[in-house]
C-alpha cells in the first residue's frame, strides 16, 4: 500500500544511513543533500526526516531495518531512481566510496530489485 509520507521519512533516513555509514557525516555530504534536495518536490521533507536521524543518532542497522520494511510496504515508484542518484552522490563526495557505504547502497537496490520483480509478477500473473 503506497504511503508517501513513509516514503518520504524512509528516503531522508537512507540518506543519512549512507552518509553515516563511514563514521561521521563531512560537510561534503551535507553540501550534497542541501543541493540535491533543494529543487525536489519532497526535498524539504526528505531533508526533515534527515536532520530528525541526525538529532537522534539510532542505530543504524534498526533504522536501515526500518526504512527497508517501509519502502517494501510503499513498492515500487519512479522516486527510487532520484534516490539512488542521491545515495551514491554523498557515497562519493567526502573522499570516494567507503566500503560500509557502497554496502548500504548496493544492499538497497538488490531488496529493491527483488521486491519489484517480485511486484511485477504479481501484477502481470
Amino acid at each position: 500500500m503506497k504511503n508517501t509520507e513513509k516514503l518520504i521519512e524512509a528516503f531522508g533516513e537512507l540518506i543519512y544511513v549512507v552518509a553515516m555509514a563511514d563514521g561521521s557525516i563531512q560537510k561534503e555530504e551535507l553540501d550534497v543533500i542541501e543541493k540535491r534536495l533543494a529543487t525536489h518536490k519532497w526535498g524539504e521533507d526528505i531533508k526533515w526526516s534527515f536532520n530528525y536521524e541526525v538529532k537522534k543518532n539510532g542505530s543504524i542497522e534498526d533504522l536501515y531495518k526500518k526504512l527497508i520494511i517501509n519502502c517494501e510496504m510503499h513498492g515500487p515508484d519512479p522516486e527510487y531512481k532520484f534516490l539512488l542518484e542521491v545515495l551514491e552522490e554523498v557515497a562519493d563526495s567526502s573522499s570516494g566510496v567507503d566500503i560500509d557505504e557502497k554496502d548500504a547502497i548496493d544492499s538497497f537496490q538488490r531488496q529493491l530489485t527483488r521486491k519489484f520483480r517480485e511486484d511485477i509478477e504479481r501484477i502481470n500473473a
